[in-house]
């Protein structure tokens, strides 16, 4: 009588599986790449907020204009307000682009990129948003977690990887 091999138990794989090796003929977003499709994203986020800011200035120019100074308390609530929507504005349109089925912000697209999981699926909403903030830590000691784009095998920054993803070419 001939026994079956038993399989080992699932958790005895799941180092193998945690960090799946690179695929051949996937190509990445490298740096340069990368950084021109952000500044990309940066001018459309301030096009889309700057009517706001330009009701603000226009507030605080009122202001002024009816003789109560120079703006003071007004124009400093207007700059925090202009602050806060650049900085949820950018968030928000980050975090639903690459969690759509484009997989990507406008500025990635130009370029043939996509954000994916490193098994190349989409992303969620909450992924992406951690993605989004982990830029912060990216960036606080000279950019060096943006900097490791062009240095990593996967071409992937801190953010990439506190967030398991990949911005693979297409």
């Amino acid at each position: 009588m001939a026994f079956a091999p038993t399989p080992a138990p699932a958790t005895a794989y799941a180092a193998a599986v945690a960090y799946p090796a690179t695929q051949a003929g996937v190509r990445y977003g490298g740096f340069w790449i990368r950084f021109v499709a952000a500044i990309i994203d940066a001018i459309l986020v301030r096009v889309v907020i700057a009517p706001v800011g330009v009701i603000f200035g226009l507030g605080t120019l009122a202001h002024g204009m009816l003789g109560f100074g120079h703006g003071g308390l007004l124009h400093l609530f207007g700059g925090g307000v202009l602050a806060v929507l650049i900085l949820a504005g950018s968030w928000l349109y980050e975090a639903f682009m690459e969690s759509s089925s484009y997989q990507a912000t406008l500025g990635k697209m130009i370029f043939g990129m996509k954000v994916t999981d490193l098994y190349g699926n989409r992303i969620s909403f909450a992924r992406a948003t951690g993605r989004h903030f982990a830029k912060i830590l990216s960036g606080m000691i000279l950019f060096i977690g943006f900097i490791m784009v062009g240095l990593t095998e996967r071409k992937q920054g801190l953010h990439d990887l506190l967030a398991a993803t990949l911005v693979r070419r297409f």
